[in-house]
């Protein structure tokens, strides 16, 4: 039987959760995909924690595919971000139906916020971060989950706060054979093994996005020292920009081999070339993260986001930031007019992009360089 919050005679909420016993649990998690990425460390935990009940989590249509096939996880509860007044209803009415015992609000925003109360569900958990008034309909919250808490860190929390925090945090994506075989292909070269460095320049905000011809001179200067093929990747609205930094690297290095396949991967797809590519370049974004959890070291570029709270985890990355008085300020749009707008892309210079990725791929090299008797 479920052991409900009234049955309790403890205010320490730590101590609450631990003595929980919840049959149908489900994590409110639509997105971003890097959020979502950074969240899949905990189904393990939870399964540990609770080992015969159900476990859904709700996250956003587009990324549903990402969930498919994880053991931990009995089901997966797709949102449309766009749907009508009738459709949003029915989904929570179907969240009402579910009778949860145990509900993770991990989103922390008003749309979140109604779903979690839709539920209905005894327990109700949030996090600090949480804004819009989310956190007026939960009735716990995970200590040490604010802001400023680096966000990976933030959501194994949820760890801690079930008595599972010691347990190895791990990102499992269940890839196919075929997702695997499909990758596989686009990237083998006939001729002779090459060292594969995936770049995404792309990024949802503007104030990420470092320059595509940045992009292309280190891409550029990996194939003319490390002699790598470079694969380009993102979404179809992002093929016009990969298509740029295609251009601009046959023009750098016409020998050198490119593989332009923005918008021509399922999430899947796209995991299984991040896995099978030895270096990733990238934004800010989603396959950053992507990349990062499926064990491909990562050269980060962090401008208007801080490589601290919004960085994957771990020493085998390089994280590079500007020195703008605004980084990490997380602005959507420059808070600069005029010739100072988006001045922190040239400040953030070539050299020092360049200097980082050359820094991981000689690193990873001699690690990979079996050592003599």
């Amino acid at each position: 039987m479920p052991v409900f919050p009234n049955s309790m005679n403890t205010t320490d909420p730590l101590a609450r959760l631990n003595q929980i016993e919840a049959q149908r649990i489900c994590i409110i998690k639509p997105s971003a995909l890097g959020d979502v990425v950074q969240t899949l460390p905990i189904l393990p935990v939870l399964r540990q924690r609770f080992p015969n009940a159900r476990i859904s989590w709700v996250v956003r249509d587009s990324f549903a595919n990402l969930l498919e096939g994880h053991p931990c996880l009995d089901e997966i509860i797709p949102f449309q971000r766009r749907s009508s007044a009738g459709q949003w209803w029915q989904f929570l009415k179907s969240l009402n139906k579910q009778k949860f015992d145990l509900v993770i609000d991990l989103q922390g925003l008003l749309r979140t916020g109604i779903m979690t109360a839709a539920t209905r569900a005894p327990w109700r958990v949030g996090i600090e971060a949480a804004r819009e008034g989310s956190h007026l309909t939960c009735n716990l919250t995970i200590p040490d989950t604010g802001r400023y808490v680096p966000a990976w860190l933030k959501y194994w929390r949820v760890a801690d706060a079930f008595g599972q925090g010691k347990l190895k945090r791990t990102t499992d994506i269940y890839l196919s054979e075929d997702d695997q075989n499909w990758a596989q292909e686009k990237l083998y070269c006939p001729e002779y093994p090459l060292p594969t460095l995936a770049i995404h320049a792309g990024a949802q905000w503007i104030t990420k996005r470092w320059p595509p011809e940045s992009f292309a001179a280190v891409g550029a200067k990996a194939i003319r020292r490390f002699r790598c093929q470079v694969v380009l990747v993102g979404t179809s609205a992002e093929r016009e920009l990969t298509g740029h930094i295609e251009k601009l690297l046959q023009k750098f290095v016409p020998t050198g081999r490119v593989i332009n396949l923005a918008g021509e991967t399922t999430l899947k797809q796209l995991a299984a070339v991040l896995q099978q590519s030895d270096f990733v370049l990238t934004n800010d974004s989603g396959p950053m993260h992507l990349a990062a959890g499926l064990g491909t070291p990562v050269t980060g570029i962090f401008t208007c986001t801080s490589a601290l709270r919004s960085g994957p985890p771990g020493d085998r990355h390089e994280l590079v930031s500007t020195n703008v008085s605004c980084g990490g300020s997380y602005n959507k749009r420059c808070p600069k007019r005029g010739p100072q707008n988006l001045c922190c892309m040239e400040e953030l210079e070539i050299s020092r992009v360049w200097q980082a990725l050359h820094r991981l791929i000689t690193r990873e090299a001699a690690e990979r360089t079996p050592k003599a008797a």
